[in-house]
């Protein structure tokens, strides 16, 4: 009888496996992908709000990205950093370098009257983020960094204080 019972488990418990692959349990399939027409879904970072291009074209939000990560490396001559004046690279990196930055959020992207495209971007550390606005232009064929306003250092505990005492976004934009 045991070998009986064994020998059903043995069969049934693969096939009950394999029949889970893939699945998400209760939660229907049209949850995880936005419908024909909808937009993809983004999460939201808790200071600078929804997170990815916004209203920015994908090449503007492409750039972005790449300024970035490039800001995030930390590197004096990181390639794409190049075209900034030297002194204004050293700045930029060393307000970002006081957080020890692990990864960097960027979203809000939006195009102003001038052209510009500015995007709130967020530099976050273990214990503190730098969180600031990018503006970019193109300019004779290719993207530049116009101007990147950072605020002040600040501790992601008093950043989280804030947004569970309020339901907006701590981070206010420039203009």
């Amino acid at each position: 009888m045991r070998i009986l019972i064994v020998c059903c488990l043995l069969i049934l418990i693969p096939a009950f496996a394999f029949s889970q692959v893939g699945s998400r349990g209760s939660i229907p399939e049209d949850l995880f992908r936005p419908a024909k027409g909808e937009s993809a879904f983004y999460p939201i970072d808790t200071v600078i709000g929804e997170m990815g291009r916004g209203r920015a074209s994908v090449s503007a939000f492409s750039f972005a990205n790449l300024m970035g990560n490039a800001l995030l490396s930390g590197q004096m001559n990181n390639p794409v950093l190049m075209s900034i004046n030297s002194s204004v690279r050293e700045r930029y990196l060393s307000a970002i370098r006081i957080v020890n930055p692990l990864n960097i959020r960027i979203g809000g992207g939006r195009e102003l009257p001038d052209g510009t495209v500015s995007f709130l971007i967020r530099f976050v550390g273990r214990d503190q983020a730098v969180t600031g606005e990018m503006y970019i232009r193109f300019i004779s064929g290719n993207w530049t960094l116009d101007e990147l306003h950072l605020e002040e250092a600040r501790f992601r505990d008093n950043e989280n204080r804030e947004t569970h005492r309020s339901n907006y976004f701590p981070y206010e934009r420039f203009y």
